[in-house]
């Protein structure tokens, strides 16, 4: 036994085309049959229009950001203090960074937070890191 294959139908978008007697009865019921199939048409929009809003509203550009703190850290830090701390993450512009010991911890925080904070604003805005918090880890 032979199978048949039939052809896929591929429908159109938007209401089907009236027929002799819904014309006539939209005529009669007084509707605007023009007005009602735009309406229920899909609005198809290019993506190169769609794309930047989508990419805005994802707040892509913030997080490519965020990504280069963690990346230019090691060279905008004092050697010394990125032997012992790095960043672990930034969100709502708070940078985290693990620091290895306490002492370290206390130094930091008391010397050189201001300094720290002051390099990543220069070079990245103050909007996108407005504090820093360490913690031991």
């Amino acid at each position: 036994m032979a199978t048949i294959f039939k052809p896929y139908r591929v429908f159109k978008l938007g209401p089907p085309p009236a027929n002799a007697r819904q014309r006539v009865l939209t005529q009669w019921r007084g509707l605007d049959v023009d007005a009602l199939a735009k309406t229920t048409l899909v609005r198809t929009r290019k993506a190169g229009e769609l794309l930047p809003k989508v990419l805005t509203d994802m707040g892509l550009d913030r997080r490519r950001a965020e990504a280069e703190v963690l990346k230019v850290w090691n060279n905008l830090v004092d050697p010394g203090i990125v032997a012992h701390a790095q960043p672990t993450g930034l969100r709502n512009g708070t940078l985290f960074v693990t620091v290895d010991s306490s002492p370290w911890l206390d130094e930091i925080v008391r010397y050189r937070r201001r300094e720290i904070l002051d390099r990543l604003q220069h070079s990245f805005g103050r909007d996108l890191v407005t504090r820093i918090s360490f913690r031991v880890g």
